[in-house]
């Protein structure tokens, strides 16, 4: 007599796809070896390779926090991540966010703001405002730029975003910076915003608020494709300037934007 079948491929297939733990991914795997059938064998290795995924990416996470943690050990008890966008562009305000997250937050695939797709910014972005103990947000607008340079503009971005923290911090971690004109503690980390999960999450929190200014920007200023390049010197942007001129939202200080001024 043959042996029973087991559930459908594709039942196994619905079940494994909603198992997130390593641990419940290796049960399963572990389950699925009993079946004869190579479909299922396939399946096993899937969550296999989902499972040791899953502990990379835990590791990974938990490096994040190690700074934190011991700076929790050491007595602070208020730490905030600092980051800045909008450098670089030759339209719209350079952004600086100010991030408290709670002692173990959850939010997988965290990572700099640059290395991540618009859809996981945004997604990322909802779950931190979701959890965070503090968000303070600082801008600096173009007109400012100009008067102070962007260097400057970038760091008066960023004290901005301290200040506007509903809670002072006690310590605040930057992505390779030191922002004058702020009373708490500071620690400098270079490629911070890829090592820390504080200056990570103020990087997309940053991010995603500038871009939506940016595509504000581009319904007040059509023509110029703010909501596509987001204020930096693409092609496009560049023939925009020369064809129509700047806009309020340029950097005159830059000097793309002066050449075009001159004509």
């Amino acid at each position: 007599m043959s042996r029973p079948a087991g559930p459908a491929i594709s039942e196994l297939r619905r079940r494994a796809d909603v198992l997130k733990s390593p641990s419940a991914l290796r049960r399963f795997a572990a389950e699925l070896s009993a079946d004869g059938r190579s479909g299922a064998r396939a399946l096993a290795e899937r969550c296999r390779r989902r499972a040791a995924a899953a502990e990379r990416e835990q590791r990974r996470f938990a490096g994040l926090l190690e700074l934190r943690a011991k700076l929790c050990e050491a007595g602070a008890r208020v730490i905030a991540g600092v980051d800045e966008v909008g450098v670089g562009p030759l339209a719209g305000p350079v952004v600086a966010a100010a991030v408290v997250l709670p002692e173990l937050p959850r939010l997988p695939g965290l990572d700099d703001s640059k290395k991540l797709s618009p859809a996981k910014r945004e997604r990322l972005e909802a779950a931190i405002r979701e959890q965070a103990l503090g968000i303070g947000i600082g801008q600096v607008d173009p007109g400012e730029i100009d008067r102070l340079n962007i260097y400057r503009a970038a760091l008066e971005a960023m004290r901005r975003a301290v200040l506007a923290l509903p809670e002072a911090p006690d310590h605040v971690l930057v992505d390779a910076r030191t922002i004058p004109g702020i009373t708490p503690r500071q620690t400098a980390i270079v490629g911070g915003d890829g090592l820390d999960a504080s200056i990570a999450a103020a990087s997309v929190v940053a991010k995603v608020y500038r871009d939506a200014l940016m595509c504000r920007l581009d319904r007040r200023y059509p023509g110029y494709g703010f909501s596509a390049h987001k204020g930096y010197g693409t092609r496009a942007h560049l023939e925009a300037l020369h064809r129509a001129g700047a806009t309020p939202a340029h950097r005159r200080s830059f000097a793309p934007v002066s050449q075009a001024l001159r004509g």
